[in-house]
Formats: C-alpha cells, structure tokens, sequence
C-alpha cells in the first residue's frame, strides 16, 4: 500500500506542486523513514497514525543530531504527505499540522555583483550553436529572475521579442509573465537564428533551449553550463543557477524596485518570501559603506 500511496504522492508533487525531482526523491527518502518508525512502533499506518505519534518520531530524529533544515524539511514533507491524503479522502486529518516546524536562521543567499555579472556574460561566439545557446541561457536568467526549473520548460512559443516578455509556468503550474531587457532579447535571437537551428537538426522539438541531440535541456545541464562558465572567468564563488535569480532580485532593490514588484517578477505567493532580500541588500550597503566612509570606523 505504501509503494502506491509514495508513487500517487511524488505525482502530485511533480504535476501539481511542481516539485524538482531531487526534492521529491528527498521526500520519498523521509516518508520511509516514518513508516520504519511506524512499524517498529506497531502503528497502523496512516489510519492510526496521532499527533502524539508525530511529536513522538521528531523527539526521534531530533536525538539523530541532525540540523534544523534537515529536520523542518521532514516535517513539512509529512504535511505536505498528510495533506495530500486528506485531500484524497485516505485519511481524516493530518497530525503533522500541530506540529511546528523548528526555526532556522535565513541565510543570505549567494550572489554576484553586477561587475561580475558583466564579467560572466562577456566573450561569447554567437556563431557557435553551444556558445550562443549558453549566453541566451544566461542572460535570461539574470534578465528575468525566472528559475532553472521554469527556463528548462520553456518553449519557443514562450517568447514575445516585440514586447520582450516570457510567459513562465511556476510553482503550481501557475502561469505568470517575465520580462527580459534589450540584451537577453538579443541573445535569444541569436541563438535562435544561429545556435538552436544547428542543434535541433531535422527534430521538431518545441522546446526553447536544446542540448546536442536537439531534447530539451535539463536543469542539471544549466548547472553544469554554469559551472564551466565561472572556471573560464576566474570567479571563486560558489554560484547556481539560483544564484542569478539572487542577482536578479538584489540588483532591482538596490535601485529602488518596490519590493511588491520584485514579488510578482519572481513569482512568490508570499511577500515574506521575498523579503530575504531587504536584509541582503542592507549587508550590502553596510558593506559599501564601511568600506568607503571615511569615518565609517
């Protein structure tokens, strides 16, 4: 029963919630750890299962040492799990609703300066398929703000050049429109017009950004597309994909976006989401201050 409920559960998240497969894969790893807890415990799982069972198995994982993000990150799944059984009329409520998730301290994300992101975007070959395709990528993450998840989805059909603008399909297949500057807007029409011809070769592939064989590429391919970037520009950071959509949102702010703006660009439901980045931008005008003031000290 298990195996099906696991396989109907990581469906919803992959159609419904739009869940990457690495988070999935997390979750499937955790929901067995519960249902071990449960038969070692002779509970008849999910009907029987209690709230004084869940505080039960987090007293458990908490003793494991394991850090607080780790450990939200189960609890949240076993409400999202719990959630979805409701929904589905395979149980009565959820236990995992009265249980709080621990606190964690919200680190400032990664992120470039806009020199260096001059510097990541410099000296590409716009006649070269590979090259042309990986500084459209580029440019339009930094552009839009959009995430590696939402840019691999993407289909030609996507892209107004004329208004500049892309129609993204987010978390909760919601739709939502991005907008991309003159630079990204020229990117994409050379790639379009020089690099993705070459790739896709005979295939009638809708897809907007494709790999050698002409499929649609992966989120782990931008990654890596990524990382042999940063090595050919000498930047020691440690920067993802999501590190762009960071850049993206820091830089607006630090020119006086209004931050209801930036909320709707990234696509959060929640303005507290975006919020995060009021404080990154603050440790950076600290930082500029405290290294230009000459009284700063």
């Amino acid at each position: 029963m298990f195996d099906n409920l696991a396989k109907s559960f990581a469906e919803y998240l992959k159609q419904e919630r739009n869940f990457s497969d690495h988070t999935i894969n997390s979750y499937l790893l955790d929901l067995k750890d519960l249902i071990n807890f449960c038969k070692t415990c002779g509970i008849n799982y999910p009907n029987s299962f209690t709230r004084h069972d869940a505080r039960k198995f987090l007293s458990q994982i908490e003793e494991k040492g394991l850090s607080m993000r780790t450990i939200a990150r189960k609890v949240s799944c076993f409400r999202s799990f719990f959630s979805f059984l409701v929904k589905k009329h395979l149980s009565n409520s959820n236990p995992w609703k009265a249980v709080s998730l621990p606190k964690i301290s919200k680190r400032l994300p990664e992120f470039l300066y806009p020199e260096e992101v001059d510097l990541l975007l410099e000296n590409f070959d716009v006649r070269d398929p590979i090259s042309s395709r990986d500084k459209a990528i580029l440019e339009t993450l930094y552009a839009s703000g959009m995430r590696v998840s939402e840019l691999v989805k993407l289909n030609l059909s996507d892209v107004d050049f004329d208004e500049g603008e892309i129609l993204v399909t987010g978390k909760g297949s919601k739709e939502r429109i991005v907008l991309i500057g003159s630079k990204a807007n020229l990117a994409l029409k050379d790639y379009i017009k020089f690099g993705r011809p070459k790739l896709i070769k005979n295939s009638s592939s809708r897809a907007l950004f494709v790999n050698k064989m002409g499929g649609r590429l992966t989120s782990r391919s931008v990654e890596r597309i990524i990382q042999n970037r940063l090595k050919k520009c000498s930047i020691q950071k440690k920067i993802t994909p999501h590190s762009l959509r960071h850049s993206f949102a820091t830089h607006l702010l630090e020119r006086g976006a209004d931050l209801r703006i930036v909320q709707e660009l990234l696509g959060h439901s929640s303005l507290s989401t975006t919020q995060i980045y009021t404080h990154l931008t603050k440790e950076r005008l600290k930082s500029v201050y405290d290294n230009s003031h000459p009284r700063s000290t």
